[in-house]
């Protein structure tokens, strides 16, 4: 179990079967050590995760220990566990390993800043399961104008996600066996629709839904209760899945310290 006076971090690191092409383009074994202003991501993440009060410890859930242990020390405790065979395996593994409270983000949100960590703990009221981070689209677009973003678009508002979850309670291992579910019919639509509930699925699909029946609907499919925390910050939901995301965060970057 976690300590009370600090929560574990799980960093998702690991690599795609057969390597990532950014990965390639760029000259590194993972994607986690592409160089952002000299800086690799992962060395960034967990800057940002020691700079964090709340965390007392750092997991990174990596498929080659020699990454982590490549990288300088970041000023809080590091262990490594091996990755699973995709990245909601590898929450479950880490959660049944670690236990809750558990913090998840990954190795690619290389903007991570510590007080968008804080805003996203601080907000937790107890009365979660599992919490979700969020920013709105006005914000993003505000932050990085012009930015190609994949958008939750719900009736009450467009969103993007932000790569911070807090799995709060053991009642959260409900929640990722449901991703774990979601996960493997992401190639069968209609069996991920079936899961899901075909009247949610087309509301959606109309633009009827708000955020909150959306997150209702998942809570009552895994029993647990589940919420978000919309963060002020726009560039908390840029992460690097593409190559002009990686344009974007090293004209970010490029003349800011690590």
């Amino acid at each position: 179990m976690n300590d009370p006076h600090g929560i574990t971090a799980v960093v998702l690191a690991g690599t795609r079967p057969g390597g990532d092409p950014l990965a390639q383009a760029a000259g590194v074994s993972h994607k986690a050590l592409i160089p952002i202003a000299g800086v690799p991501m992962l060395q960034r993440v967990l800057s940002a995760l020691a700079a964090t009060p709340q965390v007392r410890r750092i997991v990174v859930v990596i498929d080659a220990p020699q990454v982590v242990e490549s990288l300088p020390a970041c000023g809080k405790p590091v262990s490594i566990l091996a990755a699973a065979s995709g990245p909601s395996a590898s929450v479950a593994q880490a959660l049944a390993a670690e236990g809750a409270p558990l913090l998840v983000t990954t190795a690619d949100h290389a903007l991570l800043s510590p007080q968008w960590v804080g805003e996203f703990l601080d907000a937790d009221d107890g009365r979660s399961d599992v919490l979700v981070a969020l920013a709105r689209r006005q914000a993003v677009e505000a932050a990085v104008p012009g930015s190609v973003r994949t958008w939750l678009r719900f009736a009450d508002g467009h969103y993007s996600g932000c790569n911070l979850f807090l799995l709060r309670t053991p009642a959260a291992s409900r929640v990722v066996a449901l991703w774990q579910q979601l996960e493997a019919d992401r190639k069968r639509p209609v069996a991920m629709l079936s899961r899901l509930g075909f009247l949610y699925a087309l509301r959606y699909r109309c633009g009827w839904l708000t955020l909150g029946q959306a997150l209702q609907r998942l809570g009552h499919l895994s029993r647990a209760r589940i919420s978000q925390v919309e963060l002020r910050e726009g560039l908390a939901a840029v992460d690097v899945d593409k190559m002009d995301d990686l344009k974007l965060v090293r004209s970010l970057l490029g003349e800011r310290p690590a």
